[in-house]
């Protein structure tokens, strides 16, 4: 049987968690998210906490790595080996366990720089799905209750997390729509429409490894 991924890259607030889960249900495939860092964790034999500290972060100034080496998956270490608890360990990790997964099995995938981990996969459709500050901003604010100073910090801090995050593994521009397949903007499409594109998008690029219907009828819900 063949299997592919979907990967989605998201910006705080911009609902891409929700339309990756409605993708996944309405392909009837596996949704991976913090699930990611229980399965790395039972690769490794590491606590599941560390990979949750770990998770989407840099411990360093982004200025320090600059000259680093574009590409950061590297092979795991063992435990008797030092740095085998360090972030790239933990990531190379994660890395072992998606690259495992996509022969077994199909899934979306959020965040986590998978694009880049299965960047040598032909059956891999890369998603980036942004919206405006102002609305993240404000679906921020009604999702944790705060108010829209501390939404605004929140969801500016994440970001600024995952693009490090992401620019410190990759050596790329989380933000450089260059790096991904497709780029959709939640706000202005809505849920239904967004799926609907990623359907359509990975019946073009998948091709015989894809055999969902790409146009099933699917509500556009006004974004929350």
């Amino acid at each position: 049987m063949k299997h592919y991924a979907i990967t989605i890259a998201r910006g705080y607030g911009s609902g891409g968690r929700r339309i990756g889960k409605k993708l996944a249900d309405q392909l009837n495939i596996d949704f991976v998210d913090r699930e990611l860092l229980q399965l790395a964790s039972i690769e490794s034999g590491i606590n599941e906490a560390l990979f949750g500290e770990a998770d989407e972060r840099v411990t360093k100034p982004l200025f320090l790595f600059k000259n680093r080496r574009k590409n950061r998956v590297g092979d795991v270490l063992s435990p008797e080996q030092n740095g085998f608890i360090s972030d790239q360990n933990l990531y190379n990790f994660q890395a072992k366990v998606l690259r495992s997964l996509i022969e077994k099995e199909s899934f979306v995938v959020m965040g986590r720089a998978a694009d880049f981990i299965l960047k040598d996969y032909p059956n891999v459709l890369t998603v980036n799905i942004q919206a405006s500050h102002e609305f993240c901003v404000q679906a921020t604010r009604k999702k944790n209750g705060l108010s829209e100073k501390d939404a605004d910090a929140f969801a500016t801090k994440t970001d600024r997390y995952r693009a490090d995050f992401y620019k410190y593994y990759t050596g790329r521009d989380w933000n450089d729509p260059a790096n991904f397949d497709l780029c959709l903007n939640s706000e202005r499409l809505g849920d239904g429409n967004c799926i609907r594109l990623i359907l359509e998008s990975a019946a073009l690029k998948l091709g015989s490894y894809f055999s969902a219907d790409p146009n099933q009828d699917i509500p556009n819900e006004s974004p929350a």
